[in-house]
């Protein structure tokens, strides 16, 4: 009994310690108080918003040069700075070609805004406003920090540059942020060039997530009471469970927003480090990932409205013409309805948030899910019931990963501590409404 409070004690403070992450970590969006979703917009403008202030550094820099009698051109640093950035890039898995044009295009911004200023003191007398700040003392620490923040900008953003209308999406979004003096249309394109060029190279996953400190969460935020998006916030018995697991490997949750159908797509494209939100393990998604041990059981069952309780009673019963059958597209419920009804009329229903409001409003007869999510369904809407007792199969929840045998084994140590502390049984309760 102590070594379960110890284990109980030590899981809700791993879930404190996410919930404070997730609020004062900005994580390219700012800050939030609750979970959330990582919107790529705001990440790739997370990107530009580091870029601007870096070259609205160089006046500074340009004045103290000019005080010290130090020359604008220093290819030595300049080379230093490339690779230095280069090297921090690698463990985060930025290939190093496009970090170094990157990196060499913002020094090539810096030196001519530097030269430009320098040309204009020659002609019209040293003009710099303010105190001078110190280049190795003050500048140059702020560069740094700039630096590691934006290559973590530029690893949580990664997956967007690869689209095919990257730069055109995003020209209004670079005139709005890169107003710092020495930008220009050219040069606001070329960056938006060498963001486009940028990419993950393929690394093992924990290595990155160690390096990058941030943990990739994919989820749906459709699926209560795993995984609910409202209002903007993510809540429920997954999300918690992952913020723990982001907290126990010392990383901030990044909530990344997937669908059904592109679960394993998007983990192909390296959208997410992992994914988690009832995720039901299937011959399908273990050829193509790595699936962790299951932490909660679960099997599909029948709803309806309580009124026609008596009609709907069997999976024969259902499978009939006249019968409307509801799913969400691309998952285990589609999957099993196509398999198993032969006669049924089957509706497709996009949005998982709102497809029980569709059998209260009549649109459809029956739905066939996991139960827990019907015991979800029940206590929200009184008009529904669950009408078969038993279930038709039995599902597995898991935590779908990257292939990586070391990330594997150490949300599997994790989790299966965490089982035998009954943890995920106890947020999956305290997640469902009283």
């Amino acid at each position: 009994m102590r070594a379960d409070r110890h284990r109980a004690a030590r899981f809700a403070l791993a879930v404190a310690a996410a919930l404070c992450m997730a609020a004062t970590a900005r994580a390219g969006d700012g800050p939030l108080v609750q979970p959330h979703f990582s919107d790529t917009d705001a990440r790739i403008e997370r990107v530009l918003a580091l870029a601007n202030e870096r070259l609205a550094l160089m006046p500074g820099v340009a004045a103290w040069k000019w005080q010290h009698r130090v020359p604008v051109s220093d290819p030595a640093r300049e080379r230093l700075v490339v690779a230095s950035a280069v090297r921090a890039g690698a463990p985060l898995g930025l290939a190093a070609p496009a970090l170094e044009r990157l990196f060499a295009l913002q020094i090539e911004l810096a030196r001519a805004e530097e030269a430009g200023l320098e040309q204009r003191w020659r002609e019209r007398g040293f003009g710099f406003t303010g105190r001078v700040p110190s280049l190795a003392q003050e500048v140059r620490p702020h560069l740094d920090r700039l630096t590691s923040e934006l290559l973590r900008a530029l690893y949580l953003a990664a997956p967007a540059f690869a689209r095919a209308d990257f730069s055109t999406r995003y020209a209004p979004s670079a005139t709005r942020l890169l107003r710092s003096a020495g930008w220009s249309d050219a040069s606001r394109h070329a960056l938006l060039t060498d963001l486009a060029a940028i990419r993950l190279r393929a690394l093992p996953a924990l290595p990155r997530i160690e390096a990058a400190h941030l943990l990739r969460i994919g989820t749906t935020g459709d699926y209560a009471p795993f995984s609910a998006e409202s209002h903007g916030r993510l809540a429920g018995a997954d999300i918690a469970l992952a913020g723990a697991l982001a907290a126990a490997l010392g990383a901030e949750p990044v909530y990344v927003r997937t669908s059904w159908p592109r679960l394993l797509s998007d983990l192909r494209r390296n959208e997410f480090d992992l994914a988690i939100g009832g995720i039901s393990a299937t011959p399908a998604r273990a050829a193509l990932a790595a699936l962790s041990v299951p932490y909660a059981a679960t099997g599909k069952t029948l709803i309806a409205r309580c009124a026609d309780a008596q009609r709907f009673a069997s999976l024969a019963a259902v499978d009939r013409p006249a019968v409307r059958v509801i799913v969400n597209p691309g998952g285990t419920n589609e999957r099993y309805v196509r398999t198993h009804l032969a006669r049924a009329r089957i509706v497709i229903h996009p949005d998982n948030a709102t497809i029980f409001g569709e059998i209260v409003a009549g649109r459809a007869d029956v739905m066939v899910t996991d139960a827990v999510e019907v015991a979800l369904a029940t206590r929200r809407y009184r008009q529904l019931c669950r009408v078969l007792p038993g279930t038709l199969t039995r599902e597995e929840k898991v935590i779908l990963m990257a292939r990586d045998p070391r990330l594997a084994q150490v949300v599997d140590t994790w989790l299966t501590r965490e089982i035998a502390a009954g943890e995920p049984a106890r947020l999956l309760e305290e997640a469902l409404p009283r």
